[in-house]
């Protein structure tokens, strides 16, 4: 059962999807969508699961879920997984992979290999200060409070 992802409880379950490059203004709309259809539909064992979700910066698809009506089944988180990987191929891009970084440069949301952020954290290009995206964060609370931080203030910071 499709709801707003804002009428979703503090402790709904969050998985973060980012995507390498920004998805156009038409893929956003065709992507809204299609998670639209895909959460309508979602259900553990036969029953509608309460989820929603947010395309924030045209770059991360967030899928929320209120465990409080229904938990996720390892069959839905499956066929969640298989609904990204349609994604992935009918857009051509990666939501998948979780040794990437985003992080901002001014306006900008930049995507790095993982490696490179470290590199890049090492010759001072990026710093405590650099706003990056959590993509670790557990529940709805975390996402709004604890997703787009300082490095200092994320897992980041080992590599400062």
């Amino acid at each position: 059962m499709l709801v707003p992802f804002d009428s979703l409880p503090e402790n709904a379950r969050v998985w973060i999807y980012q995507a390498n490059r920004s998805f156009t203004e038409e893929e956003a709309v065709e992507i809204t969508n299609k998670a639209e259809a895909f959460l309508q539909a979602w259900t553990a064992h036969g029953t509608g699961l309460e989820a929603g979700f947010e395309l924030r910066y045209r770059r991360f698809l967030v899928i929320g879920l209120n465990q409080e009506v229904n938990a996720a089944s390892g069959c839905s988180i499956d066929a969640s997984v298989r609904f990204i990987q349609q994604l992935e191929h009918e857009y051509g891009v990666d939501l998948l992979d979780k040794m990437n970084v985003s992080y901002r440069q001014g306006d900008f949301i930049a995507y790095k290999p993982l490696t490179d952020f470290k590199k890049m954290a090492k010759d001072k290009a990026v710093s405590l200060n650099t706003i990056v995206f959590n993509n670790l964060v557990t529940n709805k609370h975390e996402y709004q409070n604890f997703w787009e931080v300082a490095a200092a203030d994320s897992w980041h910071a080992r590599f400062m």
